[in-house]
């Protein structure tokens, strides 16, 4: 009887380990489908097919750039200057496709070397000559904003070639959108049986096959959703396709790679890091590379969806990258984040500005409702640490 007694409650334990989440990522859900709800009962357009498409194409910049943010701040940097950095190669991009009539191609690869060279500069500043991130991408957002009006001469570059505006104004046909669709349910299901697979096959714990068939059957019909709804549209718009597969590609770097788990390792505890043989300035320098290549190629979405490069492109985007990477769970003190939090943060963004708008409300209500949330997620963050550590 003792030793029924006894492995009852660590069967209990099991059981209530299967069901263990993060707390911090189903809140921000929750809040997000409480935004949803909210501006679906104030504006009968909020959920409509074609607000929900310009939704998604809203938030693609915000996404492309908080993906790069989240390894700079994971590391225990910042990096300020992304908003310029799309403002420059933005206008570089226009003033290559209009004032040269560069083709599209060439446009495209220039552009993000440019912005792989600037992150280049930045982080070899920042990793080798030891200089604050917060100081040299301070300086880098002057710099590029005062280069841009230089080069430029304060003018707006319009109209881009069709090609290239196509990067930021295309939608996928409804046979590609299924066809994504049908990608990303065999993803899904290949990701969590292999998760699966791996724990089973090194002795840990597994939650019941009956859970992992309930979340796959969940994602699955989020995803043919999002696809149906998109395709009563126009289809699903080609920038947030690009968020999608760059979000694939930097959650595999930053989960299944040594690079990516050395981010992490030198955010949680430097001198650790260090002792363990990390190479700590090469994975920084790297850590901006990506970061500002990823601002590249959110300029020439930008660029694309406006048709024309303007002077104030890119202004405070660097305030809303950061904003996503908390709101999403990233801590800013380094060690912690992740690339889906922080496209549910950017999503969040989004949907308060595009409901706002919809309901004509002040601007400046937007500005402090953006902030109280902020300010709202950092608290939340230290709160919860402070309680872990109790």
């Amino acid at each position: 009887m003792s030793a029924q007694t006894e492995a009852m409650p660590a069967k209990a334990s099991r059981g209530a380990s299967w069901f263990k989440f993060d707390a911090r990522a189903y809140t921000m859900i929750g809040a997000l489908l409480s935004i949803w709800v909210l501006f679906s009962l104030l504006h009968e357009r909020f959920l409509t097919a074609t607000n929900l498409s310009n939704l998604f194409l809203q938030m693609s910049v915000t996404s492309i750039l908080a993906i790069g943010m989240v390894l700079v701040i994971v590391a225990g940097h910042i990096d300020l200057s992304v908003g310029s950095l799309v403002g420059l190669t933005g206008g570089i991009a226009a003033i290559l496709n209009v004032w040269y009539d560069w083709n599209t191609i060439p446009v495209i690869v220039v552009t993000v070397a440019i912005g792989a060279a600037v992150g280049f500069i930045q982080g070899w500043i920042i990793a080798y000559k030891a200089v604050p991130a917060f100081i040299v991408t301070l300086g880098g957002m002057l710099v590029f904003r005062g280069i841009l009006f230089g080069i430029s001469g304060s003018v707006t570059i319009a109209p881009l070639s069709p090609s290239l505006k196509a990067i930021g104004q295309s939608y996928t046909s409804d046979p590609i959108g299924w066809a994504f669709g049908i990608a990303g349910l065999l993803l899904v299901g290949f990701l969590v049986l292999r998760k699966r697979a791996s724990r089973l096959r090194y002795g840990f714990e597994v939650e019941p096959l009956a859970v992992s068939l309930l979340r796959m059957a969940v994602i699955g019909v989020l995803i043919i959703g999002f696809v149906a709804v998109m395709n009563s549209y126009k289809g699903i718009p080609v920038p947030f396709v690009m968020v999608v597969v760059l979000a694939l590609l930097f959650t595999f770097i930053s989960k299944n790679t040594t690079f990516g788990r050395q981010i992490y390792a030198i955010g949680g505890n430097q001198e650790a890091a260090r002792l363990s043989g990390i190479n700590i300035r090469r994975r920084v320098l790297m850590v901006f590379v990506l970061c500002n290549t990823l601002a590249a190629i959110a300029a020439l979405v930008l660029t694309a969806r406006l048709n024309a490069a303007t002077m104030n492109a890119g202004q405070n985007y660097e305030l809303d990258a950061i904003a996503a990477c908390v709101i999403g769970g990233t801590s800013l003190i380094g060690g912690s984040g992740t690339i889906a939090g922080a496209l549910i943060g950017a999503l969040v963004m989004a949907s308060l500005d595009n409901g706002m708008s919809l309901m004509n409300m002040e601007s400046f209500w937007q500005y402090i409702v953006k902030g109280g949330i902020l300010v709202l997620a950092v608290y939340v963050d230290i709160y919860s640490r402070n309680r872990r550590r109790a």
